[in-house]
């Protein structure tokens, strides 16, 4: 079962439905919109997800009928394989933390009361963000060293497999941030 510490979505939605002054902008507002617009950069995500796991798929499966089959085979196959391969788990970590699906012990925690539930929470997202930026900071500084070092077949240049953790990282803290906010906007309990 889904951890019940962050309901969120229906929380404030359902909070600014029932207050009057609901059409004028204040933070609840702000965060609705923030979480329409992650949903459809989200919707994105998960489409170049797909599109990437096709494309490895059709990559690798040509290249071994053609070389079982043709004793020939396509010479960028496998790199450009590795590197689709890596965004697609990058991005697909960045879904996984929106959607809050990543594997997490919570049984002791749900025994909680509210307000130490809560603590949990503010320290398990501040934990989260620092190890994200620890993430970050990494993949910008191998970014760097490899920005001129090309890959042996196809000469694309092997920073780009480093941008994929970088890019995964700000998008990650960004949703951290805004799950943060959402907990410290809670009254009292989690």
């Amino acid at each position: 079962p889904r951890s019940t510490l962050f309901p969120y979505t229906t929380l404030f939605r359902s909070h600014h439905a029932a207050h009057p002054k609901a059409g004028k902008p204040d933070s609840h507002s702000d965060l609705i919109l923030a979480t329409a617009v992650i949903d459809r950069v989200a919707k994105a995500l998960e489409a170049l997800i797909a599109s990437f796991l096709a494309l490895m798929g059709i990559m690798v499966f040509g290249n071994v009928v053609l070389r079982y089959g043709f004793n020939s085979g396509i010479t960028f196959s496998e790199e450009i394989s590795r590197y689709v391969f890596v965004w697609l788990t990058f991005l697909s970590a960045v879904v996984a933390v929106k959607d809050r699906t990543h594997l997490g012990m919570d049984t002791v925690v749900e025994l909680m009361p509210p307000a130490i539930r809560k603590t949990f929470g503010l320290a398990s997202n501040v934990l989260m963000q620092i190890a994200t930026l620890l993430l970050l900071k990494g993949c910008w500084i191998q970014m760097e060293i490899n920005m001129g070092t090309k890959s042996p077949v196809t000469g694309i240049p092997v920073a780009i497999v480093y941008l994929a953790g970088v890019v995964a990282s700000v998008l990650i803290v960004f949703l951290l941030i805004r799950d943060l906010y959402r907990l410290l906007l809670r009254k009292g309990t989690a």
